[in-house]
């Protein structure tokens, strides 16, 4: 693997503020360009929202970064992947591999160390090629279309909807 995970720390903001701003054009067409929102973020970090940073292990630049939102426990164990690539990593295939770390981390049971999640959700807005081809490439299955599901650059916006399963997922990788 050319590319580690782990939770952002305090001094990650000014690298995270740094990759967004390089990455907005990138980013803007299809999530919010928040640079500055890394410490916001971290006060929310709890049992419903996990985010995880993915860095390049040759240069530690950050690849990109994954929030596991909505997460609810008990008969559901289900959450939602929303992630953002960074310039100049993005189309390397780090992104496909942080996130392949990610989701093993949220199906491996929290006894060793996971989220003990069952269930993944990707949602991607239909023109967003590149997101839609990655929940592809992780296993994720298309499950339907949900119109107007996020408020995102000043209008509803349509999503794919995509799932995925821990008995669908390959063995992990550690």
């Amino acid at each position: 693997m050319r590319v580690t995970i782990r939770a952002p720390r305090p001094d990650d903001a000014v690298p995270y503020a740094e990759a967004v701003r390089r990455s907005a054009e990138h980013i803007g067409r299809w999530n919010p360009v928040e640079p500055d929102v890394l410490p916001e973020l971290l006060n929310r970090q709890g049992s419903a929202l996990r985010t995880f940073l993915m860095f390049d292990r040759e240069t530690g630049g950050m690849v990109g970064k994954c929030n596991v939102a909505n997460i609810v426990m008990a008969r559901y164990c289900n959450g939602v992947l929303g992630y953002d690539s960074y310039v100049p990593f993005e189309g390397t295939g780090r992104m496909s591999e942080g996130m392949r770390l990610v989701v093993d981390r949220c199906f491996t049971p929290i006894e060793q160390g996971g989220l003990g999640l069952h269930r993944l959700e990707i949602n991607v807005q239909p023109d967003n090629e590149r997101s839609v081809a990655m929940a592809r490439r992780l296993g994720f299955r298309h499950e339907g279309f949900t119109p107007r599901m996020l408020f995102l650059q000043n209008a509803w916006r349509d999503h794919e909807r995509f799932a995925l399963t821990a008995e669908e997922w390959p063995t992990p990788v550690r």
